[in-house]
């Protein structure tokens, strides 16, 4: 009993010291930031913290300073920023100066902060379409651009294309399911939150279901003709013998003797005659 009194003592004050685990699914619409809790703890607050893409520095929001619950309004950060665009996060925190690690915010929606974008999944190939009129381009020109990430559904999305408008990203695994986001950049730095993640499976190659379907229907066909065939050659093979005969019947009378003949001739060939050719005697020629 009391080994087990000190075992529930030592769980709670080992959980009591651990840092709280990072919020969730953290979005920004029209302002409002939202999230959820890694944990359900009563004595867990959470901090909203802003950054001007000039500065890299993070600043907590007045109104979202230890707060209770899942949501904050954001909207006295705009004011804050350049261009009116700010990065948020938010972090968790305990009694004790615990905290979590920050965890970046995404928005729902597309605005003068966000891009607002479209996929469209090809074989092998994902495209993301994205506008070149946008007030941040139309000022900056080609310093401003759209920074595109990807990768694999459930994988970190490391990889990134920087260009000024839509963005076809090549050789991906089709059957596979692909994730982006897109966020705005100036000389190489987050001007507003990026979007939130979206999702498309790459499609299969026509050419590659076509000869699937081509070698599926091949295969099929010829088993069904060596069935036909094995069952016919096992199960019909007297009736298959009477269709091979040839269309022709024997006469009765093809084993009886022939009533007329062809006549035979009799006739003696003629003698042949010659002439007798006197030969010379090798004496009579020496007298």
């Amino acid at each position: 009993m009391l080994f087990g009194v000190l075992c529930f003592i030592v769980v709670v004050q080992v959980r009591s010291a651990a840092p709280p685990g990072p919020p969730q699914n953290i979005s920004v619409d029209k302002w409002l930031l939202s999230w959820t809790p890694a944990t359900k703890e009563e004595d867990v607050t959470y901090t909203v913290q802003y950054s001007s893409f000039d500065s890299r520095v993070w600043t907590d929001v007045p109104a979202c300073i230890h707060i209770s619950s899942y949501s904050c309004d954001v909207s006295s950060t705009k004011a804050l920023g350049e261009h009116g665009c700010v990065m948020l996060r938010v972090q968790a925190e305990k009694k004790r100066g615990l905290t979590s690690k920050p965890v970046k915010a995404c928005s729902r929606r597309g605005d003068s902060c966000t891009p607002d974008f479209s996929l469209t999944a090809g074989p092998g190939s994902l495209t993301v379409h994205l506008s070149r009129n946008y007030s941040l381009a139309m000022e900056h020109e080609d310093h401003a651009k759209y920074r595109v990430y990807y990768g694999k559904e459930g994988e970190p999305l490391k990889s990134y294309r920087d260009d000024v408008a839509s963005v076809t990203i090549r050789e991906l695994q089709e059957g596979q399911r692909y994730c982006t986001k897109v966020e705005y950049i100036y000389f190489d730095e987050s001007v507003g939150p990026p979007t939130c993640t979206q999702c498309e499976v790459i499609p299969e190659s026509k050419k590659d279901s076509k000869l699937t379907e081509t070698v599926v229907a091949v295969v099929l066909v010829s088993v069904l003709l060596i069935t036909f065939i094995a069952y016919l050659l096992i199960f019909q093979r007297g009736r298959i013998k009477q269709w091979l005969q040839p269309p022709y019947q024997i006469p009765d009378n093809f084993l009886l003797k022939p009533e007329h003949h062809l006549p035979i001739s009799t006739s003696i060939p003629t003698e042949e005659h010659w002439d007798v050719i006197s030969c010379i005697s090798p004496e009579e020629s020496r007298e």
